[in-house]
């Protein structure tokens, strides 16, 4: 991404107001699942909005500048408050990689109906369908805090999902730096999810 920035500035004037949309609209979805499920946190705290003040993570942010993964400031809710809590925490984490796959469906119409030919803007908006399937399968990796942990924890057998979540709370932020630290050039967590990106970035384009 930080490429991006000195080699056509002018894309990227597009492409980080896109990328904060796309961790802002991951993030109220989060919220919205939330407020949805029965749980008013997310609205007590001011996270049922769309601007991306109350969504940024700096760290996140950053970790998507130079890795292309990344994540938005979590969005805290209260289990207590909903009716099934393993199965509605898992759909309040489920709610935010869905939203960026939705984001990425609809810059695929926007892409191949033509609808903006030139052709630094198409650029501009492959590489944000692009940036939205990566969050969305990156966020989908079975690793506390990611969503794909609490999708997990709904998963498994009661037991194993308790071991599970100890292990995760305990190692889970660890295993995660270590998943997208570029060893070598290239991050674990790149190895790992880059074929299934490809694959449905073909299908999208």
């Amino acid at each position: 991404m930080l490429s991006i920035l000195f080699s056509n500035p002018i894309v990227f004037l597009i492409l980080f107001p896109g990328l904060l949309l796309a961790i802002t609209v991951h993030e109220f979805a989060h919220a919205w699942a939330a407020d949805h499920l029965g749980d008013p946190t997310p609205r007590a705290q001011g996270r049922l909005t769309l601007d991306p003040r109350a969504h940024l993570d700096p760290l996140g942010t950053l970790a998507i500048l130079i890795t292309r993964f990344g994540w938005g400031k979590p969005v805290q809710f209260d289990p207590y408050n909903l009716k099934e809590p393993v199965r509605d925490a898992a759909l309040i984490a489920l709610a935010g990689p869905v939203s960026n796959l939705i984001l990425a469906v609809i810059l695929s119409l926007i892409i191949n109906f033509n609808i903006l030919p030139w052709e630094w803007v198409h650029f501009s908006l492959i590489q944000l369908l692009i940036i939205n399937v990566m969050l969305t399968i990156f966020n989908m990796l079975p690793v506390h805090p990611l969503d794909g942990g609490k999708v997990m924890m709904a998963l498994l057998p009661q037991e194993a999902a308790y071991n599970y979540e100890m292990a995760m709370e305990r190692y889970g932020t660890f295993i995660l730096i270590f998943l997208i630290m570029p060893w070598g050039g290239v991050s674990p967590a790149s190895q790992l999810i880059s074929p299934v990106i490809d694959i449905i970035v073909r299908i999208l384009i």
